[in-house]
């Protein structure tokens, strides 16, 4: 008994080692894009099939115009685990955060660094006074919106052949609403389908 007792706590020890390794990959720190030496160190995250690859300029667009709107994360080895880009724009109760990117490398996925990149645009999105945060996902990718739902992000239009390709395909635009938007008016859903053209941001 005793030495089934023993092993048992030398399992337990060897799970217990094993999730503080994870919550050590997990709290490796949320910080802004520093320069463009981190632009080259995305490939090995931009792998995902799933995720919408941009040109250098439309990266370095957005880094000079939004820097507080590019976060990576990083992981205590120095490691690129993830990043997410965006930007505000809009007027009056239309003033919004954009979520452009959101992707997190294949071997750091399950350790919640997608929530934490998602929260700090939203918290960078509130302190500008920002009615709402969107983004666009693909109708097809249930992964991403059942992800994105359970942020507390729902429907609010579908945008007719938003993404191009070999065969174009809609779009829903999902919207969470933040500080500014007390009644939540901004995530009211619209009856229609929408156009691109129709879009105004």
């Amino acid at each position: 008994l005793l030495a089934d007792q023993q092993y048992m706590d030398s399992v337990l020890d060897e799970g217990r080692d094993m999730a503080r390794g994870l919550a050590g990959e997990t709290l490796g720190k949320v910080r802004e894009l520093i320069g463009c030496d981190d632009l080259f160190r995305f490939n090995g995250i931009n792998l995902d099939p799933l995720t919408e690859m941009y040109g250098l300029s439309f990266y370095l667009q957005y880094m000079a115009r939004w820097p507080e709107y590019f976060m990576v994360a990083e992981s205590p080895s120095g490691d690129l685990m993830g990043y997410i880009m965006g930007k505000s724009e809009g007027q009056h109760d239309d003033w919004h955060g954009h979520v452009t990117a959101v992707t997190v490398g294949p071997e750091h996925r399950r350790l919640g660094l997608a929530n934490q990149l998602m929260e700090g645009l939203e918290e960078v999105s509130d302190s500008k006074n920002c009615y709402f945060v969107d983004l666009f996902v693909r109708v097809s990718n249930s992964i991403a919106i059942s992800f994105y739902r359970k942020l507390g992000y729902t429907v609010y239009r579908t945008v007719l052949q938003y993404y191009s390709g070999d065969q174009d395909e809609d779009a829903y635009d999902m919207r969470k609403a933040l500080t500014m938007d007390v009644n939540k008016r901004s995530v009211v859903p619209l009856d229609n389908p929408v156009h691109m053209e129709e879009l105004d941001y």
